[in-house]
C-alpha cells in the first residue's frame, strides 16, 4: 500500500507540474525548461556552462530564457545589449538577491530588515572607504604588510626552493590582506593561529557554491561549526585590541555599534563576510596571474624588466635585502604587467551579473527590439562568453600578455559587429552592482607579483602542469584551479 502511495503522490506532482508550468507569452523570449521538474537545465548549466550557453544561443539567438534550480533565468548574450540592462536601476534590482543570499550564507540578520533602519545605506556608503585617500593609505599598508611576510618566511634563498604555487599566493595574500584591513595583535607583528584559521576558511569557502544555492547549512556536515568558528575569530572585543586597522574596518565597526539590536555575533559575521570578499576572489586571481607569468618566460621577461625599469627611476633596486614601496601611480604605470592581469581575468573569471525583475515590464534594447519580461525573472549578464568570444579577442583560448596594450598604454578599444563595446571586461560585476573593492583588489595583486618578480627568479617545476579551471564555482567569479602546480624559486641576487 505504501508504494502505491509513493507512486500516486508522485503522479500528482508530475500533474501539477504540468498544469502549472510556465508558458511562453507573446513578445518573451525563447523559453527553455528542461524535463526535470525544478531543477530544468541545472545540472547542463552547471557541467560547462559557457558550452551550455552557446548551444542555445546558436539554437535560439542572443537573448533566451533558462530555468535553473526553479527560477527562470533571461540570458542577454550579445554584449552590445549589456548597456540597456545596466541602466534599469529600478526595475531590475540586485539587492534583492544579495541581501537575501548573503546573510544566510555569512550568518547575519538581513541589514534591510526593519529592526535595522538605514543599515543597508550605510553600508554601502562605506565603502568610499576603499577609494580615495583611503585607498593610498591601503595599498601602503599592503605593500608594507607582503614586504614584511616576503622577508620573514621566503627571502634569501640562495638555491632553489620548491613550493606548491597555488599554496604559496594563499598564504602570502590571506596573511597580508588580513594584516592591512584587521591589523595586527597588541604585541606582535603577525596574529597566532593564521594558518589554522586560513584552512577553516578555505574548508567554508569550499562549500560556498551550496550556499549561495541556498542549501540549508545545517546539511552541510561540520560547515556551521567551521563557520562559527572563524566568525567568533572578530568578536567585537578581540577586534578592540587590534592596532591599526583599515578606516574601512573602524568606519564599520563604529556603525555597528549604533545598532544595539545587532548582537556581537551579528558583527562579528559581518566582518567575516567582508574577509571572504577581501580574499575568496583576490587570492585566485593572485595565482591565475603568477602561473601565466610562469608559464611563458618571455612574458615574465617583459614584465621583469618593466619592473626593474621603475624600480631604477625611483632610485630603488631589485633583488636580496632591498626594500621596495611603490605608490598607486607607479603601479598603474607598469602597463604590461596590467595587462598581464587583465588577461588572467579574461581567462579565469565567470561571473553572472543578476538582476531581478520587480515588476512585468517591457525590457527595451533600443528603438526596435524589445523583450517582455516578468516580476521576479533573473536576468542574467554572463561575461565569460564576452571574454572568450573570438570575433572580440582573436584566439580567446591562449593567454597573451601584452592583449590589453596598444601603443604603449592600455588597450580599451574592442569591437562586436563592429561597434565599439563598453563593456568588455567584466570580472567585477557591472554598473551599481560593481565590486566596490575592485581597485584595491587590483593593487593587491599588482604588489603580490612586483615583490615577487623583483625579488625573486620563478620556474615552473619540469614536468608540472598545466593546470586547468575548476568548473564547480562558475558564476561566482574568478575560477579556482582544478589542482596545485609545483614551481621553484631563489632570491635573485644585486
Amino acid at each position: 500500500m505504501s508504494g502505491l502511495m509513493s507512486i500516486i503522490c508522485v503522479l500528482l506532482v508530475l500533474l501539477l507540474y504540468i498544469v502549472f508550468e510556465r508558458k511562453r507569452r507573446p513578445g518573451e523570449p525563447p523559453l527553455v525548461k528542461g524535463w526535470v521538474p525544478f531543477l530544468g537545465k541545472a545540472l547542463e548549466f552547471g557541467k560547462d556552462a559557457h558550452k551550455f550557453l552557446n548551444v542555445y544561443k546558436e539554437k535560439y539567438g542572443d537573448i533566451f530564457t533558462v530555468r535553473i534550480a526553479g527560477k527562470y533565468m533571461t540570458f542577454i548574450m550579445d554584449p552590445l545589449l549589456y548597456p540597456y540592462v545596466v541602466k534599469h536601476g529600478k526595475q531590475l534590482d540586485f539587492h534583492e538577491f544579495s541581501d537575501h543570499v548573503a546573510p544566510i550564507t555569512f550568518g547575519y540578520p538581513c541589514i534591510r530588515d526593519p529592526k535595522f533602519p538605514g543599515l543597508g545605506e550605510h553600508i554601502q556608503r562605506a565603502y568610499q572607504y576603499l577609494q580615495g585617500d583611503s585607498l593610498t593609505s591601503l595599498t601602503e599598508s599592503m605593500m608594507k604588510n607582503l614586504s614584511f611576510l616576503f622577508q620573514q618566511d621566503y627571502m634569501n634563498v640562495a638555491e632553489w626552493r620548491m613550493e606548491k604555487m597555488y599554496y604559496f599566493c594563499k598564504k602570502i595574500m590571506f596573511e597580508a590582506t588580513f594584516l592591512t584591513l584587521f591589523g595586527k595583535p597588541p604585541h606582535a607583528n603577525r596574529h597566532l593561529g593564521m594558518d589554522a584559521l586560513r584552512e577553516k576558511f578555505e574548508k567554508f569557502d569550499a562549500k560556498f557554491p551550496l550556499l549561495i544555492m541556498r542549501i540549508p547549512i545545517s546539511l552541510l556536515g561540520e560547515t556551521k561549526t567551521i563557520r562559527d568558528d572563524l566568525i567568533n575569530f572578530f568578536l567585537p572585543q578581540k577586534m578592540a585590541q587590534w592596532l591599526d586597522p583599515a578606516a574601512f574596518v573602524q568606519h564599520r565597526t563604529k556603525l555597528f555599534e549604533q545598532y544595539e539590536l545587532l548582537g556581537d555575533i551579528d558583527i562579528a559575521a559581518h566582518h567575516f563576510a567582508i574577509l571572504w570578499a577581501s580574499v575568496g576572489n583576490t587570492v585566485p586571481a593572485s595565482f591565475w596571474a603568477m602561473y601565466y607569468l610562469a608559464m611563458h618566460p618571455e612574458a615574465l621577461a617583459v614584465v621583469r624588466g618593466e619592473i626593474d625599469h621603475v624600480l631604477q627611476l625611483t632610485g630603488q633596486e631589485a633583488g636580496s635585502g632591498h626594500s621596495i614601496t611603490l605608490t598607486g601611480e607607479q603601479l598603474d604605470s607598469l602597463v604590461y604587467l596590467g595587462s598581464t592581469i587583465n588577461e588572467s581575468f579574461r581567462l579565469s573569471s565567470a561571473s553572472m551579473n543578476i538582476r531581478i525583475a520587480q515588476e512585468d515590464f517591457t525590457l527595451r534594447f533600443g528603438m526596435d527590439r524589445s523583450i517582455g519580461v516578468r516580476k521576479g525573472d533573473v536576468i542574467v549578464l554572463y561575461p565569460q562568453s564576452l571574454h572568450m568570444d573570438p570575433e572580440i579577442f582573436e584566439n580567446p583560448e591562449v593567454f597573451k600578455f601584452d592583449r590589453f596594450i596598444e601603443d604603449g598604454k592600455e588597450k580599451t578599444s574592442f569591437y562586436k559587429h563592429g561597434q565599439k563595446l563598453k563593456f568588455y571586461l567584466m570580472p567585477f560585476g557591472s554598473g551599481t552592482t560593481k565590486c566596490p573593492g575592485r581597485y584595491f583588489a587590483i593593487n593587491e595583486i599588482k604588489q603580490f607579483l612586483t615583490l615577487l618578480i623583483a625579488h625573486f627568479d620563478i620556474e615552473i617545476v619540469q614536468g608540472e602542469g598545466p593546470v586547468k579551471l575548476d568548473q564547480s564555482r562558475i558564476g561566482l567569479g574568478i575560477l579556482h584551479p582544478d589542482s596545485d602546480i609545483q614551481f621553484r624559486y631563489k632570491t635573485r641576487m644585486p
